[in-house]
This record gives structure tokens, sequence and C-alpha cells, in this order.
């Protein structure tokens, strides 16, 4: 029997998880770190933590499953994708904490690139529409302000990288400098078209081209673990962000196929095959994953806080004591009592993309209670995804006939039949919901030769399917309140 590792380091947590030959989750484990909040609006991680964590996932994930260590066939990293880290080339040493892709610090950059006409040119190029979101300004805004930064970039002293780069240097003996097609894909940096670096964008933010790492297929052998931190050396066979891992872990294998990842944030993909499709409402035009030198891709929104107001209501709020909690509480009232949440903590993202928004709660009446604030918060999630879906299969130009779930959210019950109310379509979740480190897993397989391609569609597994049970009517004014609070919630931060 062999085994395969799945490395998913995110956003709140580094998480490590064993999987077998037939796909099978034998063990994980999952290490909380702290984030950071050094000014309104700005969201950082300890490069440290990130990496320590990590390791620690993976030592302790490997001695709970009680799998011999030469029987580890590969292994495969995906990450949270827009975190920017900046590095020494020799030692390893961060030349400041990781920006992360929630950070909003970088939109007086961004609008600098739309003042300077750019926008299409990023659109038509990278696929992407401008925002603080993606990691082209971090790494601007860290150059601009880290003394001598962009010199010693420019004489290929420093590393830039997303977390997979971060990861794949420290973990290897030999420090490779890659990332994968699907995290450059993120970067405002790169032509997905082309399938290179952009040399007209990387002068318009100033970055010197030294500092960028060689990009490789989300499915192939990249270097080797370093003995050290497991006792052998293991294949590091796949890189790949976490939201195209999940789609390759879905099996969305054919254009058309579906997903939604209920995380920190909440990222609906659809396959689009070999055609990149160019959106009509501001969705992202992004790489699927590439393998074999040739790149699929697929239709993205991105909903910037989803299981995130989860923790809001438990770490901020003391709502609920714990993320589970939140499907008895929200269901001790029959509806959200008219009450609508609409957590823009840090801004909106698809199909809105206002960096300006804020949370905002509306309908409060004297009447309200704990349960319809959580159950408003629930909804939330189901609102936004629901906004980006129908915006997907509008650019598609076909009808969802079903959606994928996957992620943590996931598991609540209450939350999944709400999406497939206020979409109208059936819902399924997988057996394992892990598909973010299954797909990394799959990914890593592949490429070790664990799983041919026409394996990968026999590791599925239903656990249930949610029917819509809400009838149109009361669809339609649920999203009509829905839209109107959104309104009441943008531009809130925008400076007169």
């Amino acid at each position: 029997m062999k085994y395969i590792v799945a490395l998913d380091q995110g956003t709140t947590s580094s998480r490590a998880v064993v999987f077998d030959e037939a796909a099978n989750l034998i063990a994980a484990q999952n290490i909380e770190f702290e984030q950071l909040y050094p000014n309104p609006g700005w969201v950082e991680h300890r490069p440290s933590d990130i990496l320590n964590s990590q390791v620690e996932a993976l030592k302790a994930a490997v001695q709970k499953s009680g799998v011999d260590v030469k029987d580890i066939a590969a292994i495969g990293i995906t990450n949270q994708r827009e975190t920017t880290l900046l590095w020494d080339r020799k030692t390893g040493e961060p030349l400041c904490n990781a920006i992360v892709w929630q950070c909003r610090r970088t939109a007086p950059l961004v609008e600098r690139l739309k003042r300077d006409g750019l926008g299409n040119l990023l659109r038509d190029r990278t696929g992407l529409v401008p925002d603080a979101y993606f990691s082209g300004t971090k790494l601007q805004w860290m150059l601009d302000a880290i003394p001598g930064a962009r010199a010693r970039a420019a004489r290929g002293e420093l590393c830039f990288g997303t977390v997979d780069s971060f990861l794949a240097w420290h973990l290897t003996p030999d420090h490779i400098h890659v990332t994968d097609a699907t995290n450059a894909a993120r970067t405002m940096l790169y032509n997905i078209y082309d399938q290179r670096w952009d040399e007209a964008l990387l002068r318009a933010m100033d970055i010197p081209p030294e500092v960028l790492p060689r990009v490789v297929d989300s499915s192939g052998v990249v270097g080797m673990l370093d003995k050290s931190i497991l006792g052998r050396e293991i294949p590091i066979a796949a890189m790949a962000g976490d939201q195209h891992a999940a789609l390759f872990g879905q099996g969305c294998f054919s254009p058309g196929m579906c997903k939604n990842t209920y995380g920190t944030g909440c990222f609906v993909l659809m396959n689009t095959g070999r055609t990149p499709v160019k959106s009509m409402h501001d969705l992202i035009t992004t790489v699927a994953w590439r393998i074999d030198g040739k790149p699929r891709y697929a239709l993205e929104g991105s909903v910037f806080v989803g299981g995130a107001v989860v923790q809001w209501l438990r770490d901020e709020m003391g709502l609920v004591r714990t993320a589970a909690e939140t499907e008895a509480v929200a269901s001790q009232v029959p509806d959200n009592g008219g009450v609508y949440f609409v957590p823009a903590f840090t801004g909106l993202g698809a199909p809105h993309w206002d960096m300006y928004s804020r949370g905002t709660i509306v309908g409060l009446t004297r009447g309200t209670g704990r349960a319809h604030i959580v159950r408003a918060a629930l909804e939330a999630i189901a609102y936004q995804s629901a906004e980006v879906i129908e915006a997907m299969a509008s650019d598609a130009g076909t009808q969802i006939e079903g959606l994928r779930v996957d992620g943590g959210a996931s598991a609540n019950d209450l939350l999944m039949q709400f999406q497939s109310d206020i979409l109208g379509v059936r819902t399924v979740r997988p057996r394992v919901i892990e598909t973010t480190a299954k797909g990394a897993a799959m990914m890593a397989g592949l490429a070790a030769g664990v799983w041919s391609v026409a394996d990968l569609n026999e590791l599925g597994g239903v656990d249930r399917e949610f029917v819509p049970a809400m009838d149109a009517h009361r669809r339609a004014d649920l999203l009509a309140h829905w839209r109107r609070a959104v309104e009441r919630a943008r531009k809130w931060a925008e400076e007169n």
C-alpha cells in the first residue's frame, strides 16, 4: 500500500492529511496560528508561523496515521494563494511578515494602476480584475516599503513567492524557487495565455524579474523533502492553489462542472476546459491546473468572507462557542426574521469588487435575537455564493445543473440546504470534504505513478445530496432583500 500526504497551508491554520491508494483519509492534523492586524484593513502572518505549523502538522499527521515513512510515495502542496512573502535567497530569512490575501493596504496602488489605464491590460493578459486581493501590488508595496529591497531584488538576492513557493524553498535541501501555474496566475503579473511572466505588467509595478520564481506544472516532481523532517527524502510532486486543488479533488475534470469551497472565504470555480472564458460580470478567468505543460482554464468568483463570519460570531462577539454550534442556534428560529448580514469586513469580492464595502447588519428590530443574527450570518454565505454562481452561468452561457461543495462549512446541513434552496439546484457534498487536500494528493499521486488519469474518476463518493425545496416566489423575495442590504454596505469606507 502506498500513501500520499497533502500539505494544506490555509489562512488560519496549517493542515496535513494522509491518504491511501483509494484516496481514503487515513489521518489529519490541523494547527492554528495567530492572525495579525497591525492597522485597520491590514492582515499579516508571521512567516515562521506558516512554516513551523506546517512542518509540525506534517510530522503529527504521519505519526497519527501509523504509516511507515518508506510507504509515502509523494507529497503535494496546496496553499492560500495570494498571500505574499519576500525572503533572502541565501538565508531564507523573511524581510517582513507575510501580507495575507485579505489585506487591503495596497488599494491605493491598485487605484494608481487603474488611473494609469492598465485595467484592460491586466484583464486581457492575466484574466484578473485590478484589486488589492492579488499578490502583485503586495510585492510592489514590500519593495517600496523596505529600504534597499528593490535593488537587492534586481541583483537576484531576494525571492518573492506565494506560500507554495515559500514552503518549497524551505522544505527542500537545495532550496528550489518555484511556483505552479495556478499560483502564478493569481499575481497580476502572469500572462495566462502565453504562460509566462508579463514584462509590461512587471514594468508597471516596478518589479525586477530576478525576484520571481520559475513556473512549473501543478502535477510533477519539483524536489525532494529534506530528510531531516521525516527521516527520508520524499518527492514533492504537486503544487496548486487551494481552490484549484479543490476543483481537481471534486473530480470537476469536464467543462461546465462547478464547485464551491466554504473555507475562510468561499470560492466558486467552473471548469471551462482548454478555452479561457472572458467574464462580462467581473469574474476571474484563471488557470484551473497545468499538467504536462498543458493548461486547463476556469472561471472563478471569490467571496472574501465565508466561514470567517462564523469565526467572527465566535471569537469577536461570543454568540457561539464553536462553529458547529451555529446550526443548532440558527435552527431555533424558522427564518431570519427580516435580518440580513453583509459580512464585507474586507470589502466585497465578485461580482461587486468593491474594496470600500464594510460589514453591515440591517433589519434589526426589538424582537431580533441571537438566533436571528447567527442565521443571517449563515444565510449570507449562501447569498454571496449564489450571486457568483448566477454570474458564472451567464458568462459561460449555460445553466448550472448542480453544485459540488466542500470545505469546513459544507458540513453544516442548514447552510447546505439553504444554498440549494436559494440557487434552486441540487447540491452535492462528497464523502471526503477535505477536497483541497485530496486534490493536491491526487495531483501528487498522478505524478508519482500511484494513479493514472483514468483512475482519478474512481476516487469519489457522495455523503449527501441537498434538493431545493423553496418555492420560486420566496426565493425571489429573499434575494431582492439581500440585494438591498448589499447596497447599504457598498462604498462605506470610500474616501470623500
